[in-house]
């Protein structure tokens, strides 16, 4: 099934072609080299991926000993798992996070017209509700799993609205350029956080689709404080204020891989335009409602997360 199109129409997508670039012409040494090493690892496919990543998975566990323990001891505390085990996951997050760093050479090839084959949809008629509704939405998601296809599929969404994904920007200009152009292969609009606000407003003012990670650490004023995997954290509320201010349906998804398939998983929607209380209140529930949905998905396959992020590093003032 796919969402608000059909075969054709994803083959003639803004982007759908397969090649990392979409079509750029970067300028200067560095970008070239950067994009000819793209396509050269795109060519190598999903199982070529798989292999890199994992091997680049296992030189990062061996070279990064401070991230290594850091996620070791993040998953003992948070989990309440043995040392042994909190190692064990550990250590494949380490190939699972590898991988993902390399699929964003493959945007440009997956999507909607793989299901069944590489892509499963775990509840079809919660897909279906979500294409087939007029509202605005607010997709939260997580440095889980497969977390980069989600531009793929997002990037197929009801063509004629807007899609975009709101990211923070790496501070190397090249290599920010670059991710970018691979995240937009597929026709989705990659929006800069610290110029976010209007964009992603006029977007869901038109109906449009927008997708955050909500699961990193951000700084104290952009924070509500609420708990997550038994410990508080700072929960960026901006795309709750976001979806507030639109009266946004928020729909947490996540992309788990099994095997050499990946799995899409959508948890019923939070419809903001039917919450009570003021702003702040409303804020609130929708941080609560995404970061639930965060810790249900990270329980779910912790192997999968991203546990070398410092993520309790911002703690409430009354900490300090």
């Amino acid at each position: 099934m796919t969402p608000h199109t059909d075969r054709k129409d994803i083959s003639t997508a803004p982007g759908a072609e397969s090649r990392p670039d979409s079509g750029t012409d970067p300028k200067g040494l560095m970008p070239r080299l950067l994009h000819m090493l793209a396509r050269a690892l795109a060519r190598q496919g999903f199982d070529g991926i798989t292999r890199y990543g994992n091997a680049l998975g296992a030189l990062l566990w061996h070279c990064l000993p401070g991230r290594r323990r850091l996620a070791v001891s993040a998953i003992a505390d948070h989990l309440g798992v043995s040392q042994q085990e909190a190692t064990r996951i550990a250590r494949e997050s380490f190939a699972h996070n590898a991988r993902s760093f390399l699929e964003v050479l493959l945007v440009g090839q997956f999507g909607f017209e793989q299901t069944g084959a590489r892509l499963i949809i775990d509840n079809p008629d919660l897909l279906r509700r979500l294409a087939e509704g007029d509202r605005p939405v607010v997709a939260t998601t997580a440095h889980l799993g497969a977390w980069e296809f989600m531009s793929s599929l997002m990037g197929q969404w009801h063509l004629d609205r807007p899609r975009m994904v709101v990211v923070r920007r790496n501070s190397n200009r090249t290599l920010n350029d670059f991710i970018f152009a691979m995240r937009g292969a597929r026709g989705l609009q990659v929006v800069d956080h610290r110029n976010a606000v209007f964009t992603v407003l006029k977007g869901l003012k038109r109906n449009g689709c927008v997708g955050f990670l909500v699961d990193h650490n951000c700084r104290r004023d952009e924070a509500i404080f609420l708990p997550f995997l038994g410990e508080t954290a700072a929960v960026n509320m901006g795309p709750a204020l976001l979806a507030v201010r639109a009266e946004a349906e928020v729909w947490p998804a996540f992309m788990i891989r099994e095997g050499d398939r990946y799995r899409l998983y959508i948890d019923e929607p939070l419809d903001t335009a039917t919450l009570d209380g003021d702003r702040n209140d409303k804020v609130e529930a929708v941080c609560r409602f995404y970061t639930q949905a965060v810790e249900r998905a990270v329980r779910a396959h912790p192997e999968q997360w991203f546990w070398m992020h410092k993520r309790w590093k911002t703690r409430p003032k009354h900490d300090d």
